[in-house]
């Protein structure tokens, strides 16, 4: 400090900023790079071909089916995961009706929200592997199980192309629930309890509380938590290959671009056709997320 503020503060910044650019930003540059070359990842000998591997992407018919899947799962894990754990969150904090001078929740609430919270100390592999007993073909499956003790002949859950990725759709939501009722929970929380009073003087019952009071309030955590499941679903990778049949199967029916990567890169050893993929999708999610920045920042501007 005895050289001045702006040296001091540059010395600290430097570092983090080297290691940015050396592990961040140069394996996005190396993958832009490998993209326009031919390299198969065996030899150290790369010609550049320009775009052609981005005109490959755009004719490949699996690439139309994986981003097809990736709109399916932008539409329905963000929507289902926040919607029951809204409705899960306002029962455990809210819908208990008041005690006194306060607003609780369903008796054993903090009991719930462990149970709820479990599935996220768990890695995705480990729930891969959990759901594949889940939903094995036979009757050796749970789900199977069941049907098979109800007289129902056994389900293909993840080998009929029209089911496997709705199967893989609930465990995505079921695996994040926990997450956001937590956060939710927390957003309810701060909100003054003398709303609730209010309401409850008004007449109003538990489902205009959370439409009128609960979910106006906790709209900035809503959109939060809409864009980090619409980041995630755009780069799932690892419970999809865990779970779907031959990597993406049926017929790409669960494919997305993560495994599309996977398969060009190790499987078919085609480095620029899998770094040219990898390319769309950091464009497809940072144009995800700056749209739905702006949309949202927008929203709080107009309504200031």
């Amino acid at each position: 400090m005895r050289h001045g503020k702006y040296p001091f503060v540059i010395g600290f910044l430097i570092p983090p900023v080297v290691l940015y650019l050396v592990f961040v930003i140069g394996p996005y540059l190396q993958a832009f790079y490998i993209s326009m070359t031919d390299w198969r990842g065996l030899s150290p000998e790369v010609r550049l071909i320009g775009l052609d591997n981005f005109a490959r992407v755009f004719q490949d018919e699996m690439f139309w089916k994986a981003l097809r899947n990736h709109g399916q799962l932008l539409l329905t894990v963000p929507l289902l995961t926040i919607a029951i754990a809204l409705l899960f969150a306002f029962l455990l904090n809210v819908a208990g009706g008041s005690a006194g001078n306060a607003i609780r929740g369903l008796r054993g609430s903090t009991m719930y929200k462990i149970v709820f919270f479990f599935p996220q100390v768990l890695s995705i592999a480990v729930l891969g592997v959990l759901f594949q007993l889940v939903y094995r073909p036979d009757e050796g499956g749970l789900l199977n199980g069941l049907l098979g003790k109800a007289g129902i002949a056994p389900v293909g859950f993840l080998t009929d192309p029209d089911l496997a990725l709705w199967s893989i759709i609930a465990v995505m939501v079921w695996s994040h629930v926990g997450f956001y009722l937590v956060l939710f929970s927390a957003g309810m929380a701060a909100i003054p309890k003398e709303l609730y009073e209010a309401a409850a003087i008004d007449g109003a019952g538990r489902a205009r509380t959370f439409f009128s009071v609960t979910l106006p309030l906790l709209r900035n955590h809503v959109q939060t938590g809409w864009i980090y499941l619409g980041i995630g679903v755009l780069d799932y990778f690892v419970l999809i290959k865990v779970l779907s049949v031959d990597e993406g199967g049926p017929d790409g029916a669960t494919t997305v671009l993560g495994m599309q990567v996977w398969k060009s890169a190790f499987t078919n050893y085609n480095f620029g056709y899998a770094s040219a993929l990898g390319v769309v999708l950091f464009f497809i999610v940072m144009t995800f997320a700056m749209v739905t920045m702006r949309f949202t920042s927008n929203r709080e501007e107009t309504e200031f």
